[in-house]
């Protein structure tokens, strides 16, 4: 069975390594064309891009599919079926055409719910309990395609958004291998998916960053974990702003945004329901440090 591969970011990477892993015979991988990163605006290959090409595969890097001979030169690979991770390119319907098995894709969330670019980061900042990966059929409509297996996990209290993502990315390889193994095989069942429980995921954006201190203990541990690694949340502090990047829930009441310590583990401000101890935090311009070690060396000013 010839498999092409569609994936970009890190959890793409691990889906393809597994199904390299596990024999499947990837005859061309599709991802985002090289990005300039950093201070150097250095272009960048993508991570699905480095796995391609350290197997020996082909790699196709087309900004979209609009052209005639883009679509052509997918039909040319002859795939039996597409894998589809964080692809990060929306595909025509002649496109998903080609592929006689379908275009498979793996979204990192329990399906119908969270349909979107940031399933996982909406299920910690909802403050959810459990989330998953799906594995379903592509079609034109967004997360809309028939459900053909999933597989669920709990969300740790602490856990983080990329905490989350990589052990969804392990979850999500096994999936796909095991989805692609019973295609292979004859086929698959599938199910339609109960437009009355979607939920939608948009991206994530900067102006999310700056934490409400009038929410719940639990609201702001959940909005500082469900934006870590990114954007990261933030707060002012004596004129000053800083990154947020851990916290945990404390005992402790007072007036929003109030502070009502510092301990040996952090800094205690109260929220408009209990309290939190910023554990971890970056200043700007500066490197991140845990709070009792950045204000013993910027003492707080009441």
């Amino acid at each position: 069975m010839r498999v092409v591969f569609m994936g970009t970011p890190d959890i793409a990477a691990t889906c393809l390594k597994r199904i390299i892993a596990d024999g499947f015979d990837v005859v061309g991988v599709y991802t985002q064309p090289d990005r300039p990163k950093g201070r150097g605006m250095k272009m960048v290959a993508s991570p699905v891009k480095e796995v391609a090409l350290a197997n020996g595969l082909p790699v196709f890097q087309p900004e979209n599919f609009r052209a005639d001979e883009t679509v052509e030169q997918l039909r040319a690979l002859r795939p039996d079926v597409a894998a589809v991770v964080a692809y990060g390119r929306i595909l025509p319907q002649r496109v998903l055409d080609i592929a006689p098995k379908g275009f498979i894709n793996i979204h990192a969330s329990l399906l119908p719910k969270y349909r979107g670019s940031a399933p996982y980061q909406w299920a910690v900042l909802d403050g959810q309990k459990e989330t998953g990966v799906t594995a379903m059929y592509l079609i034109r409509e967004m997360d809309a395609g028939d459900i053909i297996d999933a597989v669920k996990t709990p969300i740790a209290p602490d856990e983080t958004a990329g905490e989350l993502l990589d052990r969804l990315a392990v979850l999500g390889a096994g999936l796909l291998s095991k989805t692609l193994g019973r295609i292979e095989m004859g086929g698959v069942t599938h199910t339609k998916q109960d437009e009355s429980r979607v939920s939608y995921a948009p991206m994530l954006d900067k102006s999310m960053c700056p934490i409400d201190w009038n929410r719940t203990a639990q609201q702001v541990h959940d909005h500082v974990r469900g934006l870590h690694p990114w954007p990261v949340a933030t707060m002012e502090l004596n004129g000053q702003h800083f990154k947020v990047h851990a916290t945990r829930i404390v005992a402790g009441s007072g007036k929003p945004g109030q502070i009502l310590g510092l301990t040996k583990t952090g800094l205690v401000i109260a929220c408009g329901e209990g309290a939190v101890e910023i554990q971890s935090l970056q200043a700007e311009g500066g490197k991140r440090m845990a709070a009792p070690d950045y204000f013993r060396g910027h003492p707080l000013t009441t």
